[in-house]
């Protein structure tokens, strides 16, 4: 019987395809292309200050990552169209089936979210979609100031819990979180939404499923 559960955030609860709605209204035509853009850039900044040994918290990434597409793309950004976008990460939409089952995990299991995200911004985005009383704990790197996949942020989750990592299961939609948590001794669903193929340099997660229903009905 697991310990707790414990849930990436964006990708794996919120849906951050939805920004390429409001990237296209801004930039008609290259909205989703900028979206896919922006996020990867995003996730690439992270990887690289911790590699650096450096930390600038998840907003000042995300706004730094946004800046680099407006100028790959050659597309202007407005002070008003920079604060729309910005706070678009502060709105995203769950996965349809994200709040019945998290409403049913939580009577079964202590859950919490482990995310790259400001403290500010979980509290904000889970107060949106009103999800902030399934969870028993939120946990930010922002207290390590280094991000995930680093050994430091997983961490997070054994000390806040009082558990070993083999006691956690640890959630995520994303290849290389499945493969941090992996190597820091978590057991781990990788929720593959989109089919992706599988990691080569990390061991293989426990479960691969294709939604958190599907994840629910394998948990004991």
């Amino acid at each position: 019987m697991p310990r707790a559960v414990v849930f990436d955030a964006y990708a794996t609860l919120f849906d951050v395809q939805g920004l390429s709605k409001v990237c296209e209204a801004i930039y008609p035509g290259r909205g989703a292309t900028f979206a896919e853009l922006w996020r990867r850039k995003q996730l690439e900044y992270t990887w690289l200050l911790s590699l650096m040994g450096q930390y600038q918290d998840f907003w000042t990434v995300t706004r730094m990552a946004l800046h680099h597409s407006c100028k790959a793309l050659v597309l202007p950004l407005s002070a008003d169209h920079q604060a729309q976008l910005l706070e678009s990460y502060l709105a995203l939409e769950p996965y349809p089936e994200v709040p019945p089952v998290l409403r049913r995990l939580s009577g079964r299991f202590p859950l919490a979210i482990l995310s790259n995200g400001t403290e500010e911004m979980l509290s904000k985005l889970l107060h949106h979609n009103r999800l902030e009383g399934y969870f028993s704990q939120i946990l930010s790197v922002e207290s390590v100031k280094t991000y995930k996949p680093h050994p430091k942020a997983y961490d997070l989750a054994v000390r806040a819990f009082f558990a070993s990592p083999a006691e956690i299961v640890f959630v995520s939609s994303n290849g290389w979180d499945v493969a941090g948590a992996k190597a820091s001794g978590f057991r781990v669903a990788w929720c593959n939404r989109t089919g992706a193929a599988p990691e080569t340099h990390a061991p293989e997660p426990d479960w691969m499923v294709g939604s958190l229903e599907e994840l629910e009905s394998l948990l004991p």
